[in-house]
This record gives C-alpha cells, sequence and structure tokens, in this order.
C-alpha cells in the first residue's frame, strides 16, 4: 500500500511500518519525527508503540482492539499530511575527551584521511549533529551531521566491547554510546555524560531531533565531571528550550 511519498509494510499481524525513502537524510527524517509527533497527539485506539528510525516509523498494534488494515490505512493518511517535524529542538553542548585511552582510534582515523589528529578533532567538534534515532541499545543516539570528510567504513574487525560514552563514527554516521557494548565503530573519543539512566526521569537525555555539539575538553577533567555524573548531575549543557 502507498500514499504520497510514503509506503506500508508489513511486519506480521501485530506491526506494520511506513517508510518515506531508503536513504539517511534529514529531510526523510523530519517527516518520521512529524508523523511520530503527530501519532502521539492523535492517540489512534490499539496502537500500542511507534519506533521512528532515519527514514521509516513502526507502529506496534493491538490486533485485538482494532483492525490491522484500519489502523495501518489512517497512519497512511497522516503520513501524507507530515512534511517537517513540529516539535521544537532542544540543544545539548556534550563535552568530550579525544584520543588516547578515550579514543584509541583517533589516530588511525586521522592517518586514513591524511589529518594531524588535532584536524580531526577540530572537524568532528565543529560539526552541528542532529539525533536521527534511537536505537541498537538502550539510548544509543544515532546523528547526522557528520562531515564527509571525515567519513570511512566501519572497522573490519569489530571490538567485543567499548565503553559508555563512547564518540564514535561509521559510515556517514556519529554516534553517542549510551552503555558497554560491542561495536565496529571507529573510536575517537569519550564523554562522562550519562545519556541512560534506568531509573532516572527522563530515561533517555537525547530525543530524536534534538541538535548535539562536542566541547573537547582535557582528560584531567574527565574525573570530576565523571563523580559529578555518578551523583546524578547531568554536566550536558542545554542551550535551549
Amino acid at each position: 500500500m502507498e500514499g504520497p511519498d510514503a509506503r506500508l509494510l508489513w511486519c506480521g499481524d501485530t506491526a506494520f511500518t511506513i517508510a518515506f525513502g531508503d536513504t539517511i537524510d534529514d529531510a526523510l527524517t523530519s517527516r518520521v519525527l512529524a508523523l511520530d509527533g503527530l501519532l502521539k497527539e492523535v492517540a489512534l485506539p490499539g496502537l500500542v508503540e511507534v519506533v521512528p528510525t532515519y527514514r521509516s516509523l513502526t507502529v506496534h498494534l493491538d490486533p485485538i482492539a482494532v483492525d490491522p488494515a484500519r489502523l495501518a490505512a489512517d497512519v497512511l493518511a497522516l503520513a501524507g499530511r507530515c512534511t517537517t517535524a513540529s516539535r521544537p529542538n532542544r540543544s545539548w553542548r556534550i563535552p568530550v575527551v579525544y584520543g588516547g585511552a578515550f579514543g584509541v582510534d583517533l589516530d588511525a582515523v586521522a592517518q586514513r584521511h591524511g589529518l594531524t589528529p588535532e584536524a580531526v578533532i577540530a572537524c568532528h567538534a565543529s560539526g552541528d549533529y542532529r539525533v536521527a534515532m534511537l536505537g541498537f541499545l538502550p539510548g544509543y543516539a544515532y546523528l547526522s551531521g557528520l562531515d564527509p570528510r571525515l567519513a570511512l567504513p566501519r572497522r573490519e574487525n569489530p571490538r567485543s566491547a567499548t565503553p559508555a560514552g563512547t564518540i564514535s563514527i561509521g559510515g556517514a554516521q556519529a554516534l553517542v554510546a549510551s552503555i558497554a557494548a560491542p561495536s565496529g565503530w571507529h573510536l575517537l573519543g569519550r564523554t562522562p555524560v550519562r545519556t541512560f539512566r534506568p531509573e532516572g526521569d527522563p530515561i533517555f537525555l537525547f530525543e530524536p531531533g534534538d541538535r548535539v555539539r562536542f566541547v573537547p575538553i582535557d582528560p584531567d577533567r574527565w574525573d570530576d565531571l565523571d563523580r559529578a555524573e555518578e551523583a546524578g548531575d547531568c554536566v550536558a549543557e542545554s542551550i535551549s528550550a
């Protein structure tokens, strides 16, 4: 089933996906977030959960409470009204220690691109990033806006463990890792900011659509900021409501 610039793809009898395209594109992400916001406003009967991604949104439903085909048709019609996200953007400044033990791939990334490590840091930290989606693991923030000069394929040999707070890049994407996990991305640095607090309110620091800027800091600031975060004080700076 298709609507205006959107396709409906069934995922069994309890979910379907509305796809706006097949690429990483801020314009597509804006439409996804617009539909996400609209569905939360209208609260259609039988809708259980929505999961936004870069270019599509998956709807989970209760087939006992609603006719899946009817709900799908209603959501597809709403998708045709969505062009850009209407929700206000929040902006964050995130402290990052780059290189050394905090970013073990910085030198290799610099060498791959024929740059100095300092140039890679300057390029990465000058980016205006957007949280396109949360996924893979709780609170993992996938960011669009990586400078094309830094883009490179993911590692041929993924690591079995990388620390929480890792700031990394892979392909045309950037990432803020919320918890320790395996990764095939290139590790440029690390932030003490806890973007995922299971016992907190809110649980996730970031929401899709938020803007992110990275602020390089000296390694000797890590311990103080890390202790502050451990005590529950967020050291990320919110620069807009």
